[in-house]
């Protein structure tokens, strides 16, 4: 992905088919030091870079309710983070660390975990300086990726009094207080997710209460971001990787505001690409439906969106899905540009950086 593009994005090209793409595609320079350790001091604070016209503008995010108009949608993913990491020793006494991916039922969670020996079925592992034990009953997943482990009482209440914020692995800083309410939204209410829907990170009260004084309606999908999205893409040909799983849901109500937008010839307007896989997912069969269970959609260039039209996300890792994602939503040639811009003007990268705001790629 060569950002060597003028500033100004050209006019997008026809799309390539999917099987053209490779993981290459999606490569590019990023200097270590855009990439944001701390959020903004101000959540609406955060830089917004507008990629919906010809030229790119450079704007604070909480202009965001001026950019649309009375009657757009704006779709928001209530998924709440979970403190997902949790530190320990095996019974043997080497070190632990694990990364719980998903919480089932009966006290048992399905969690990536780090050692020098992996434990096998029925090992003990002491977590949380010893406060409790959990069992490992077994591995599961692609190339049994994940382990399963029954806690002793219920894993949320556990992971909220000896878990940590599992803050991505380019954040290099311990988590903190300051990272507890700043690693999730303002309006994180389901329980589920490892990684936050970074995009909203950057709405607060007062903007909310701008957008409603705009006339811009507002609703939910919930989608529990899992560890996945945070790996690059290691094979070459895009049809060849495996997609990572995760839990979503579209309820009636979502698809009643959508469908009451499309009517008024009004805009569904996306704040992150969790909430455009949790819609389009819901839409694979050719129209929206409240729908839930998990999801693998992976989305590229040439994907037919069918609810989507604009999308407000933040600056994604290399050769990552989701950069596969926004390069299917706006175009490759298109996030090309905006990215070259973006570095040059020195705006700040992932989870705790800045937001972009795209239109959609004409059919």
């Amino acid at each position: 992905m060569s950002l060597e593009t003028p500033a100004a994005p050209p006019a997008a090209a026809g799309q390539v088919p999917p099987r053209a793409w490779t993981t290459e595609d999606f490569d590019f320079e990023l200097p270590p030091e855009l990439v944001a350790q701390q959020p903004a001091a101000e959540r609406s604070a955060s830089r917004l870079l507008d990629g919906t016209s010809t030229a790119p503008v450079d704007r604070i995010f909480r202009e965001l309710p001026d950019l649309l108009d009375p009657g757009d949608l704006v779709v928001f993913n209530d998924t709440r983070v979970i403190k997902a990491r949790l530190f320990g020793r095996k019974s043997s006494g080497g070190a632990v660390e694990l990364l719980v991916e998903r919480l089932c039922p009966g006290h048992e969670v399905l969690a990536h975990l780090r050692a020098s020996k992996s434990p096998k079925a029925g090992a003990r592992l002491l977590l949380a300086d010893g406060a409790f034990e959990a069992e490992v009953l077994g591995r599961e997943g692609p190339d049994g990726a994940l382990f399963r482990l029954r806690l002793p009482e219920d894993p949320l209440a556990l992971l909220e009094r000896h878990g940590h914020v599992p803050l991505p692995p380019y954040i290099t800083h311990a988590d903190g207080a300051e990272d507890v309410r700043r690693y999730q939204t303002v309006f994180a209410a389901r329980p589920g997710a490892v990684a936050a829907p970074t995009a909203a990170l950057h709405i607060d009260e007062p903007l909310l209460a701008a957008l409603q004084a705009r006339g811009v309606r507002r609703a939910q999908v919930t989608l529990h971001v899992g560890a996945g999205t945070f790996q690059p893409v290691r094979v070459s040909e895009l049809s060849q990787h495996r997609m990572h799983s995760e839990w979503f849901e579209v309820p009636p109500e979502t698809v009643a505001a959508v469908e009451l937008a499309r009517a008024a010839g009004r805009r569904v307007v996306a704040v992150g690409t969790t909430s455009v896989r949790a819609l389009e997912s819901a839409a694979r069969g050719g129209q929206l439906q409240a729908c839930s269970g998990d999801t693998d959609i992976f989305i590229t260039p040439g994907f037919e969106f069918r609810v989507v039209d604009r999308l407000v996300t933040n600056f994604h890792l290399p050769r990552s899905t989701l950069l596969m994602l926004v390069s299917g939503f706006a175009g490759h040639a298109r996030m090309q540009a905006l990215y070259a811009h973006a570095i040059a003007q020195r705006y700040r990268f992932f989870s705790y950086g800045d937001a972009m705001m795209l239109d959609r790629l004409p059919a």
